[in-house]
């Protein structure tokens, strides 16, 4: 019976893989010309607009949350993730750079 628990695991992870690989290939286009259609993937994806931080705050405490951190830059929580994308909410830690204010780069 063990086995059998182990090749489903198997098999939900081959699929979660196959699942996130697909999602990530970049959009085919289909292309004419004289000798007929062909599809080459599209490389031209419309890039976010960069954000430039000017407003930061280093994480002075060990207990301080993300939701603490949106309330004293005057955030709401969208926003604050937002400027903050690739923050991890359960791990701050003393020392991290936290944007609470932004401007759109060229």
């Amino acid at each position: 019976m063990a086995s059998h628990h182990g090749v489903a695991a198997l098999l939900i992870t081959s699929l979660l893989v196959a699942v996130t690989l697909a999602d990530a290939r970049p959009p085919l286009t289909m292309h004419h010309n004289k000798l007929g259609g062909y599809a080459v993937a599209d490389t031209a994806r419309r890039q976010p607009p960069e954000l430039v931080c000017t407003k930061i705050y280093g994480v002075q405490q060990r207990h301080e949350t993300c939701f603490a951190l949106a309330q004293a830059g005057e955030l709401s929580l969208e926003q604050f993730f937002s400027f903050n994308p690739n923050i991890n909410c359960q791990k701050l830690f003393i020392g991290q750079w936290i944007c609470l204010s932004t401007d759109f780069g060229a």
